[in-house]
């Protein structure tokens, strides 16, 4: 059984504990005939697989409580493990949620990382330049590059810092790892989303 959280730029994929990513294009071309899980937040793709009878959406599966409208699956599928934390998955967008007691408290939306360089690009082409995740942030930048790199990442942390005050921190997602560095009550769980499937598969009875 292979699962997969498909997102809008990439196909997050768990097997027997491993993890790895591919393209979408190279999710096409995924050889398997085995019996899949997914979930996914991108329409094109969902499309794609209504033709394909041995991937199973888990998505009309989860139970969570939540007054939250038009929450992403990938959300609720990585709040679904926690009950009382914040979570921030940070990855092509970078999305915040509190859990308390088992309920979803509300959340919000940043950009990715690579969301701010294509921005910043857009501006000028002398702002054409990648954020550099070594950059100081206890001093004020003295070029422009790394003016750039501080602009980007120190708001990113200040506001989760302010969000989160004395709970505990999940961070999963292609970025989760960098960030996590800068919190002493941080977990970085690359299997968070995925928990939260095997545990909706287990409540379903769709393996038995």
């Amino acid at each position: 059984m292979i699962l997969f959280d498909i997102g809008n730029s990439t196909v997050d994929c768990y097997q027997e504990g491993k993890v790895w990513s591919l393209t979408h294009a190279q999710f096409k071309d995924f050889s398997t005939k085995e019996k899949s899980y997914y979930i996914c937040v991108n329409e094109a793709m969902s499309q794609y697989l209504k033709s394909k009878s041995h991937y199973i959406d888990l998505e009309p599966y989860f139970e969570f409580d939540t007054i939250y409208q038009g929450m992403g699956i990938d959300r609720i599928a990585a709040c679904c493990t926690i009950g009382d934390g914040m979570i921030v998955d940070a990855g092509s967008a970078i999305t915040i949620d509190i859990m308390s007691g088992g309920v979803h408290l509300g959340g919000f939306i940043l950009p990715g990382i690579m969301a701010y360089e294509r921005c910043y690009k857009s501006i000028s082409p002398r702002l054409d330049v990648p954020i550099n995740p070594s950059i100081a942030l206890d001093a004020l930048p003295q070029r422009t590059s790394d003016a750039i790199s501080y602009g980007v990442i120190k708001p990113i942390i200040m506001i989760l810092e302010a969000t989160c005050k004395d709970k505990k921190i999940f961070f999963t997602g292609g970025d989760g790892k960098f960030f996590s560095k800068y919190f002493k009550n941080a977990v970085f769980d690359r299997t968070l989303i995925f928990r939260g499937m095997l545990q909706t598969l287990k409540h379903s009875k769709l393996e038995e």
